[in-house]
């Protein structure tokens, strides 16, 4: 099949299929005598294992370790990519729920500032929020606005 059929086939931009190609991550095409690229079905089954593993946060880079192994997939090196990639995601998570926990704290000593017609010392907040790597616990430092 040509380039167009296989991208309409899997939903990949012809682009993307001659870089996968180049990048080593789809086996090249075989050549008719016209220079059109033809694929085979294998290919269809590459670039949707391509899309599973991109949408599961794999990068190409690992995807390229992986299909450069002559024996295919190892049972072991599967399993220990995944164990890596759930170990980033459980970073992420962690990360993503301790900037959430700043920003409601954040949230709520403005709001608490404001209601009370203070203003909040942005230079004050900004050191007292890159001093401590663990989230606010404690309320940044207020000044009255008549003190401006």
């Amino acid at each position: 099949m040509k380039i167009g059929e296989l991208a309409a086939a899997t939903g990949v931009a012809p682009s993307a299929i001659r870089f996968y190609e180049k990048s080593g991550l789809l086996p090249a095409a075989q050549r008719g005598s016209n220079g059109y690229r033809s694929y085979s079905n294998d290919a269809i089954e590459r670039l949707r294992l391509i899309q599973v593993a991109q949408s599961l946060g794999f990068s190409l880079d690992a995807l390229g370790g992986v299909f450069a192994s002559a024996e295919g997939f190892r049972k072991d090196e599967l399993m220990r990519n995944l164990d890596v990639r759930l170990a980033e995601i459980d970073g992420l998570m962690s990360t993503l729920r301790s900037q959430r926990r700043e920003l409601r704290d954040l949230r709520e000593t403005l709001r608490s500032s404001w209601a009370a017609g203070d203003c909040v010392d942005a230079v004050a907040l900004a050191k007292e929020m890159s001093a401590k790597p663990a989230p606010m616990s404690r309320r940044p430092t207020i000044r009255s606005s008549e003190a401006r």
